[in-house]
């Protein structure tokens, strides 16, 4: 099988067009044409993830963070992002990473980690705008359910826990078949009337070509009308960070334990206590203090995250408690989620998990 049949498995869960501006997920090292020996997944794609890659004989190592975030310009191997890029181009190995568009799914890091905190009634924490269209074409009455049915079927009609969602009014199309067309109804040289299915549906908007080759290919006129236009609703599902309910309200100190008897923490730097039951909680998967204010804005009695500086600490507001457990400890459970996906999909193929853990930060206690 080859690299890419993996890849595009990941990618049809996590769409790359969901990775923010800033990030470099994909194909980093490697050919997609290449044979696949194996997959390795990780977190961080290290040397000594590498190394171990090599040592396994899988050639393809799936990783959440991307091993060249920024250009290279010099690749001699100075540091550890070079090293570890020339050690896998010499032994074709190829590296992917699946990064911000697997934070940006609420099934994706963060839904991970409220599965282990056993959270219901889960929403996204901040959606992400401008990523939704809508197509509206016009259907001879007696193809409508053809076409409809070719439209849901390439992904469109999808809205919140609902599928196969469309609009459908009746009206007249008019027109005129000029020489060389070959009308599907109606006679060259007059004007026609039929009676149509105008047909609105809702859909992401990196599905746009898939929607818009089977539309041509399931409608029976040789020149398919249609509109497509952008939508400023956004997707309940999709953004950053995430939002759930505890089954049952929890003191703050037992709370406390509960995050780090599930993290496997030695430690949790946090806010002040404010003495409140928590019942809503939020939580983001790696650095998130951009998500602070939001969290407290949602109503959130508790905020799980990482990479919070001092003075942000201070945006909780003593209204919320703010709990920093690590970059590496908030994103750990990345691994088996992507193992599973990996292994639902393709249960006999050798997808490992890593011996070698890729957290920098260690605690002296």
């Amino acid at each position: 099988m080859k690299i890419a049949l993996f890849t595009s498995l990941l990618e049809s869960v996590a769409p790359p067009v969901y990775q923010e501006h800033y990030d470099n997920a994909g194909l980093i090292t490697g050919n997609g044409d290449w044979d696949c020996t194996g997959i390795l997944v990780t977190l961080d794609a290290t040397e000594a993830v590498v190394d171990e890659a090599i040592q396994k004989k899988v050639n393809l190592i799936i990783s959440h963070h991307p091993i060249i975030f920024s250009g290279l310009k010099k690749i001699n191997g100075k540091n550890y992002v070079e090293r570890a890029v020339i050690k896998a181009i010499k032994f074709d190995v190829a590296i992917y990473a699946i990064h911000t568009n697997l934070d940006n799914i609420i099934t994706g890091v963060n839904g991970r980690m409220a599965d282990k905190l056993g959270l219901i009634q889960r929403r996204v924490l901040q959606s992400k705008p401008a990523t939704l269209k809508k197509l509206f074409t016009f259907v001879p009455d007696a193809q409508a359910g053809e076409v409809r049915d070719a439209l849901f079927a390439a992904g469109a009609g999808n809205i919140g826990q609902y599928a196969e969602a469309s609009f459908n009014a009746a009206g007249i199309g008019t027109f005129k078949a000029m020489e060389g067309a070959n009308p599907f109804v109606g006679d060259p040289g007059k004007r026609h009337e039929e009676q149509e299915t105008k047909i609105e549906v809702i859909f992401p908007g990196y599905l746009q070509k898939t929607l818009v080759e089977a539309l041509q290919q399931s409608h029976p006129y040789e020149e398919v009308a249609y509109d497509i236009v952008d939508l400023a609703n956004l997707q309940t599902s999709l953004g950053s960070g995430l939002l759930g309910d505890l089954p049952e309200p929890l003191d703050e100190k037992t709370f406390l334990g509960k995050i780090k008897a599930v993290f496997g923490l030695s430690v949790i730097r946090h806010t002040r206590l404010t003495g409140l039951a928590v019942k809503t909680v939020a939580l983001c998967g790696g650095a998130g203090s951009f998500l602070i204010s939001k969290a407290l804005s949602s109503g959130a009695g508790f905020y799980i995250s990482s990479d919070i500086r001092y003075h942000e600490f201070f945006d909780a507001e003593d209204k919320m408690v703010v709990a920093d457990i690590g970059h590496f400890e908030s994103e750990q459970f990345t691994i088996d989620l992507l193992y599973d996906i990996l292994r639902e999909k393709f249960p006999t193929f050798a997808v490992l998990k890593p011996d070698t853990s890729t957290n920098p930060v260690h605690y002296y206690l």
